[in-house]
């Protein structure tokens, strides 16, 4: 089998296409949650902090002045940049919970649309009864029949 038969039968697999379109569904989610995020909470949340951009919350750690934007503090020297962080922080969190979300939703309706298996329930006898019916036919059988 030549090397383009062996990559086609791998590509057209569905599991292959199936991951390619949950990566190319989830980079187009991430950027609405990424979005969601930076956008519309980020703004509140620095709103009730006092600033108006957290992501530009930052320690300064080689002398920079506390006025500088995050970008420029970066470029006169290392700095402890917690507002970005969080705020990548609650993009994880948030994108998290809705995929959680997402996947049992899609338990749930797998196991609505699986059938029921029926197990039926095979009650064991005990070893004393089964050997007093085992008499009882053997004793039946040696009887004469009128």
């Amino acid at each position: 089998m030549s090397i383009a038969q062996e990559f086609k039968a791998f590509a057209v697999k569905g599991n292959v296409v199936d991951l390619a379109v949950g990566v190319i569904i989830g980079g187009a989610f991430g950027k609405i949650v990424e979005s969601l995020v930076q956008d519309i909470i980020m703004p509140i949340v620095g709103k009730i902090f006092g600033g108006l951009d957290f992501a530009n919350y930052y320690l300064p750690l080689n002398g920079q002045d506390m006025h500088l934007t995050l970008i420029e503090a970066k470029k006169a020297g290392a700095v402890f940049a917690y507002g970005n962080f969080l705020t990548i922080f609650i993009n994880f969190l948030i994108l998290a919970f809705i995929i959680f979300q997402m996947v049992r939703m899609i338990n749930r309706a797998r196991n609505l649309a699986a059938p029921k298996e029926v197990v039926a329930a095979t009650a064991v006898e005990p070893a004393d009864v089964t050997l007093l019916r085992e008499i009882r036919d053997s004793l039946k059988a040696r009887t004469p029949q009128p």
